[in-house]
Order: C-alpha cells, then sequence, then structure tokens
C-alpha cells in the first residue's frame, strides 16, 4: 500500500495529493492555515515519496486505484479530495471511478484537459533525460514552476521544491511522465460529478493553461473556481491564501469572504 500520513481529528476527511517529483511534504506550509475541522491523510503517490514503484507506466487511474486502497484502509467512506498538479490528473481518475465516495473535488493548479500534441511531445522528449541525466531535468524544470516575478522572495521555497524532486525516484518519475502523456480528457467528470468541485489556478502558471482550464469549466451550481497572483505551487507561494479558500469552500458553516 502507498505511504501516507493522517494528521487531526476533524470531523471532515481530506485527502491531500501531491504533484510530480512531489512527495506528503508539500503541505507542510499550508497544514497550519486549514481548519481543524479536518483530519488530512496526505499520500505519497507511487514512485514518489516513499511509496514504491509500481510498473514502467503509473497511469492516472493506476494512482487512483492506489488512493482507492488507502481510503477503505482508513473505513473512509465520503471524504473531500484535493490534488495538486498531477495529483489532480489522479483526483480526476478517481472521480471517474469512484463517485460515489467524493464530498468534494479540489483541482489544485491542476486541470481537467488531456495534454495537447506539443505538450505531449515534450513529455516523450524528457523520457531519456529523466532516465540519464534527472539532476539536470530538475534543476533545469523547477524554478520555472514559480512566478518568475517573484524569483528572489521565493529562493527558500525553490530550494525546498529542488531538494524534494531531487530525492525522488527517477525511474518513479519517469513511470509517471509516461502516465501523464497517456491522459485523456476528463471535462466530463466536471460536468457530471455531483459533488462541489473546486479549482484554484495560478495567473503566472507555466504548467498549466490557467485561461483555458478556468474559461472552458462547465456553467454549474456546485463549481467555484479562483485565481490567484502565484504561479503553480500556491502551496508555497501562497499557502495561507489556499488554505483560507479550501477551509471556505469544503466548510460549509464558515463564512464567506471574498479572496484575490
Amino acid at each position: 500500500m502507498l505511504n501516507f500520513e493522517k494528521k487531526g481529528n476533524g470531523k471532515e476527511n481530506l485527502v491531500l495529493l501531491h504533484g510530480f517529483m512531489e512527495n506528503l511534504s508539500i503541505w507542510d506550509d499550508m497544514e497550519p492555515h486549514l481548519s481543524k475541522d479536518f483530519t488530512l491523510i496526505k499520500i505519497d503517490l507511487p514512485g514518489h515519496g516513499k511509496s514504491d514503484i509500481l510498473g514502467e507506466v503509473h497511469t492516472m487511474e493506476l494512482m487512483a486505484d492506489e488512493v482507492k486502497k488507502v481510503v477503505d484502509h482508513e473505513k473512509l467512506d465520503k471524504f473531500h479530495l484535493l490534488g495538486h498538479s498531477m495529483g489532480g490528473y489522479t483526483s480526476l481518475a478517481f472521480a471517474e471511478k469512484f463517485p460515489e465516495n467524493l464530498k468534494s473535488l479540489t483541482l489544485f493548479f491542476s486541470t481537467y484537459f488531456a495534454d495537447d500534441e506539443e505538450k505531449k511531445e515534450q513529455r516523450i522528449k524528457s523520457y531519456r533525460i529523466i532516465k540519464d541525466a534527472f539532476p539536470h531535468y530538475v534543476r533545469a524544470g523547477i524554478p520555472n514552476l514559480f512566478n518568475q516575478n517573484e524569483r528572489d522572495v521565493l529562493e527558500g521555497k525553490i530550494e525546498i521544491a529542488l531538494d524534494i524532486a531531487l530525492s525522488t525516484n527517477n525511474l518513479g518519475a519517469l513511470a509517471s511522465v509516461k502516465g501523464m502523456v497517456e491522459r485523456t480528457d476528463k471535462k466530463h467528470i466536471l460536468e457530471n460529478l455531483e459533488a462541489k468541485i473546486v479549482v484554484i489556478a495560478g495567473k503566472h502558471d507555466n504548467a498549466v493553461k490557467t485561461d483555458k482550464t478556468i474559461n472552458n469549466l462547465p456553467d454549474r451550481t456546485n463549481i467555484k473556481s479562483y485565481i490567484l497572483d502565484c504561479g503553480h505551487n500556491g502551496h508555497w507561494e501562497k499557502p495561507g491564501i489556499c488554505a483560507e479558500i479550501i477551509n471556505t469552500e469544503l466548510l460549509h458553516h464558515l463564512p464567506k469572504k471574498f479572496l484575490l
């Protein structure tokens, strides 16, 4: 089973899925700002953190099945699911397979669109460098995921992200990239899921097409979206604001606030 950590004893269960070349420690900055009404279940996805590599290709569906084993182990029937980037893709696969388990689905700097052909080609070209020169791949890519206008302020956070990425098993990263290439469009999930849907995006996100993601959201009363003044990593760049949105949207008794 996947490695996971459980924190708190709130009545609402919030399952947190990290992104590519991350692990469950990415939530450390946001955690103190999250409501005590949550019990947090933080999971290391396959080939990341302390979780094993499960094959040459980690599809989003495979990862969703492994997440299901964790929530079943914890006897969670209905819970909130939040995924960052690749964790969001996994969350969408989970919502497709197990919609009855979800109270809410939060796409956290992620998208429901499949890769376009250019993005797929970029990923395929990265296979060899991930396998043979992983540290170079990490150091070239990670800093670009942060708001370029605040690189000096975010230097410490970028170093944390680099350390986590460099600690990732390169073959686990490779299996995940191959799985992301195979992703299909999941807009139909957002059109049909009965659970609440929250989309939190970054104005300066170089990994996700924020405008396309937000502008094409289905017009449904159960979908709420936010665009923040940050890059791809709101958990490090704007942890307090991100947590406040999550608290407000997922816990209905809290007062509504206008957030920017």
